[in-house]
């Protein structure tokens, strides 16, 4: 019984440290410059397909901001609530990264491919976005909150 109940809780912990190296949660999302927070975004898996939404906006001057720059479905919708990245999955051969999607930037209304990476045992999140190979773009390390 004693060796049910140790297996099992090895298991729980297991399984949270687990929880905590996947891009799933909510992030604060950091300016390039490596000091501004800018947002609150809720990062979900849906049957291993990333997403994630803006949750919140910290300027209270941009708090009703509308995607003016951005095309087709999201042409002048607002940034608040918007789905900014989507068609996330984990590598199969690299399983600390998640690719494959797109990343929406509201302030140029560009979409960029994304890659997700957790550092830190989870706590950061480096968030790439690029245009054709990885080499060509930047990274931005946003913080777990939740």
């Amino acid at each position: 019984m004693k060796k049910a109940v140790a297996a099992f809780l090895m298991a729980m912990a297991s399984a949270a440290a687990m929880a905590q190296t996947t891009p799933a949660g909510l992030w604060k999302t950091i300016d390039d410059d490596g000091k501004t927070e800018k947002s609150l975004v809720r990062i979900t898996d849906a049957g291993g397909v990333i997403t994630g939404k803006v949750e919140k906006i910290f300027d209270p001057a941009k708090a009703n901001a509308k995607c003016e720059k951005c095309e087709g479905a999201l042409k002048d919708q607002p940034v608040l609530g918007m789905t900014i990245i989507t068609n996330v999955k984990q590598d199969p051969e690299e399983t600390n990264l998640w690719n494959g999607g797109e990343i929406v930037d509201p302030n140029n209304g560009k979409s960029y491919k994304v890659r997700l990476k957790p550092v830190e045992g989870g706590k950061k999140l480096e968030v790439r976005g690029y245009i054709g190979t990885p080499f060509l773009g930047r990274t931005q390390t946003w913080i777990r909150v939740e």
